[in-house]
């Protein structure tokens, strides 16, 4: 009788004790997985009802407030932009996210107690006390990362953009000066040896980059300025070309008001050149760019022609070869800045056809996933009085310009001859590129002398090709 008892009670049914065990195990799975779907909700069950109640509306608020960001986002991307950029959001994101961190482990581990961890078996507490660490661990983690990351975001966006004059746009586009230079031991600041004119419709995001060679010579300069004064007949001397005005202005500093003589005198001297009011600057440190590369895992271009890496200043030390390659950030630098073995003309098209491929390949997702990397890498990369409160207009830009051909003028030869620049010629090239570009009517006629197009089909295989089209993505 005893065996038969045995049998039944160990065989089809369970111990009381094995059941009551299980239940027990179940009670404080459940309880510690409620705390991480809907934090709160465990202590509404079984423990302090209003802590409960305190935790499963904050909870909802967060919720909501993400629903609102998703509208935004799918509605209204300009004012989601606006919100995420702002420094007292950003300061206020992280200290939320940093107190939810701290609740949320808090909550976790009042589930456990309330799991009643000492009534469970051996084995059963092992398993809850290593699931409750293991997610104390993990929803603390990731809210301090994005903390911290949020912290470095704010942190950059202030070093950086740390301008308040807000500039509004002209005739319908943000014009903005876009420098590239070098700084070294041997070098006084960064020289100024790139110059690129970025010209943006301030609605459709339709950009055209105007390219300035840096031996430009006999640069006119805007009347009344002190550079007008000193030279009324044209920057012209011996040496004295278009990136030669930063160093000279920074060499007689006391002549001007300005806190940056160099950069002011470039941008009113590209003004003169170009016809174009220009918004703002930004000076790129090389080395700075090489950086910036690495951080978002490289990028891909259609390497044009065989290009030396190294040989300024310094041996030839390998060479980028011919064909679509993922460049590193030192390869993108010399494919970018490269002119041992051809010329500026050649430089000036492989630049902008790294300026391209940014726009397209550098995505929000490589932003989101790098925000450190591009933040430090930025500092030493970036100078620029762009302020703060026009950030979101250009970061709203730049997506929409991801989907828009990009049209290029340069000043160089056969077009423009650097050594005697025909500037009324220039201004109205440049006139004309940017009323292509907006669909209108042009007073002149554009040849393939002056904006080159390639035919569909048709493979560009000079990177200078790149300096005169209606279409910088079919050139590249």
């Amino acid at each position: 009788m005893s065996d038969v008892r045995s049998s039944v009670m160990g065989g089809s049914y369970d111990r009381p004790a094995d059941t009551s065990a299980r239940i027990q195990f179940r009670r404080a799975l459940t309880l510690t997985a409620m705390t991480l779907v809907m934090p709160g909700s465990a202590q509404l069950v079984m423990g302090n009802k209003r802590v409960g109640r305190i935790g499963v509306r904050i909870w909802l608020a967060f919720l909501a407030v993400g629903v609102v960001l998703a509208f935004l986002a799918l509605t209204s991307r300009r004012t989601m932009l606006s919100l995420a950029l702002d420094s007292r959001l950003l300061t206020l994101g992280k200290w939320v996210l940093i107190a939810g961190a701290i609740a949320w482990v808090a909550l976790l581990i009042d589930a456990w107690r309330l799991g009643r961890p000492l009534e469970l078996a051996r084995n059963h507490r092992l398993w809850v006390a290593g699931l409750n660490s293991a997610l104390c661990f993990v929803t603390a983690g990731t809210m301090f990362f994005a903390a911290h990351l949020v912290s470095v975001q704010n942190s950059f966006l202030g070093t950086v953009f740390a301008s308040e004059t807000v500039s509004k746009p002209e005739a319908g586009r943000y014009n903005v000066l876009l420098l590239g230079g070098d700084s070294g031991p041997d070098r006084s600041g960064i020289r100024p040896d790139s110059l690129t004119v970025a010209s943006i419709d301030k609605d459709s995001g339709r950009t055209v980059l105007i390219g300035l060679p840096r031996n430009l010579q006999d640069v006119p300069f805007p009347k009344g300025s002190v550079m007008r004064k000193q030279f009324p007949d044209g920057f012209n001397g011996e040496g004295q070309y278009l990136n030669a005005i930063n160093t000279w202005a920074n060499d007689h500093a006391s002549l001007f008001k300005d806190k940056d003589p160099g950069l002011d005198a470039t941008m009113g001297a590209v003004e003169e050149i170009t016809g174009l009011k220009l918004n703002y600057y930004a000076l790129v440190n090389m080395k700075g760019f090489s950086q910036l590369i690495n951080a978002v895992g490289g990028v891909t271009l259609n390497v044009r022609e065989r290009t030396a890496i190294g040989g300024i200043g310094s041996p030839i030390r390998g060479y980028i070869e011919a064909g679509e390659q993922k460049l590193t950030g030192d390869q993108a630098l010399w494919y970018s800045r490269s002119r041992v073995q051809n010329d500026d003309f050649s430089r000036m098209g492989r630049q902008k056809c790294v300026m391209n491929a940014m726009l397209h390949q550098l995505s929000p997702q490589a932003v989101l996933l790098n925000v450190e990397k591009i933040a430090k890498s930025s500092k030493a990369l970036l100078t620029t009085n762009i302020p703060r409160g026009d950030l979101d207009v250009f970061a709203d830009l730049a997506l929409k310009a991801k989907a828009q051909k990009v049209s290029t003028v340069s000043l160089v030869p056969p077009v423009i001859y650097t050594g005697s620049p025909d500037y009324d010629k220039v201004r109205r090239l440049v006139d004309q590129a940017v009323a292509k570009a907006e669909g209108r009517a042009t007073s002149g006629r554009f040849t393939t002398a002056t904006l080159a197009i390639p035919k569909a089909g048709e493979v560009a295989k000079d990177p200078r090709k790149a300096n005169q089209t209606g279409d910088l993505g079919s050139s590249c």
